[in-house]
Parts: structure tokens; sequence; C-alpha cells
């Protein structure tokens, strides 16, 4: 199958795909200081401008819609999220043995530069899991979690990326996207690397 050639951007698609990127980068710079104020706003929006500016990035094509109802329940399980994985890291911490750890492959369905951005936003923001790369040609996250102590759980880990995937994709996906996520079958799982396991 040959894919068809994309049509140029129109101005207000390039308007769009600039209030998506400034709205995301806003969103990022307010969760990092964990207050919202509108100083944090006001200072974000000028973070964003100037990293717009001064680092243009290639244009990320923005093709789907925001959908009110599934970004609000995207928001209330990101928020979930964060309190169990900061309850469970300070468990963590507070334990005398070393916490075993994992970098986990997780190739996700929809391999767009927005998706993959979305994505890496969200699992980064979360204690406990960090983003060592992202690659671009396959849509494949590279994550480092602690907390790890076997296969169950690494297999664990990447379905919740892959439900995650799936809630980012209902908020703001295309209809493309979505159909994707509702028919694909999951991918199998990616390459694992135990740390700390015993031998």
């Amino acid at each position: 199958m040959t894919s068809q050639p994309k049509a140029p951007l129109t101005r207000r698609d390039r308007w769009r795909n600039r209030a998506v990127a400034v709205t995301g980068l806003v969103t990022v710079w307010v969760l990092l200081w964990g207050t919202f104020s509108w100083a944090n706003v006001i200072s974000g929006l000028v973070v964003a401008a100037v990293l717009l500016v001064v680092f243009p990035l290639p244009p990320v094509t923005f093709a789907g819609r925001i959908r009110p109802v599934p970004l609000l329940r995207f928001l209330v399980r990101f928020l979930y999220d964060l309190v169990v994985a900061s309850a469970q890291v300070a468990w963590l911490a507070v334990r005398s043995e070393h916490p075993h750890s994992a970098i986990i492959a997780v190739p996700l369905r929809v391999n767009t530069d927005l998706n993959l951005t979305l994505n890496a936003e969200a699992l980064s923001l979360v204690p406990g899991s960090l983003i060592l790369e992202a690659d671009r040609s396959t849509g494949t996250l590279y994550v480092h979690v602690i907390g790890i102590r076997s296969p169950d759980e690494v297999e664990r880990f990447r379905r919740s990326v892959l439900e995650l995937e799936a809630r980012i994709v209902a908020a703001v996906g295309s209809a493309e996207e979505r159909d994707r996520i509702r028919h694909d079958e999951a991918e199998p799982a990616g390459s694992v690397e135990l740390e700390g396991a015993p031998t």
C-alpha cells in the first residue's frame, strides 16, 4: 500500500499546531513547578515562546481534536498514578535493601511525534519511571523503572504504558489513531534488562 502525499499545512493548521505546542509546554512547566498560579502560567508562556523561537523544531502535526470527557479521564487517572507511584517510591526509599530496576522497551502503536512526546512526558512526570531514549523511527520508548523484580512485573508495566497511550489517543487523537488502538493487537514485549536481579 502506498501512502498518499500529505497536503501542505494551511495557516490555520500552523497556528493550531503552535497553540497545541504552547499549551503542552506550559502544562509541563506548571506540573514541574507543582503549583498552579498565574505567575507559573505566565512564566511558562514566556519559556514556551523562547523555546519555539530560539529552538525551532520540525512541525508536529495535530490531526486529532481535544475531547473533554476522555481528557478528564486521562487527567484523573494521571493524578491517581502520581499519588500511587509517589507512595511506592517513598516505600522503596525507606527499605534497607537495594531496589531492583529494569530498562523496558515499549513500542507504541501510534508512531507520531506528538504521541511519542506526550507519552514520554507523562511517564517522566510519574515518580519511579524515567525515559532514557525515544526512538522516533520505530515509535519505541526505552523506560528505566525501579521496583521491578520479575518478568511478570515487566509485562504489567508495559501494559500500563500501552493503556496510558490509549487514554492519550482517546483524549486528543484522530479517528484513525483511535481505530488503530482499538483494533491493533498488543505488540510483543520489548527487550528488558534487569538491574540488581539475583543471579
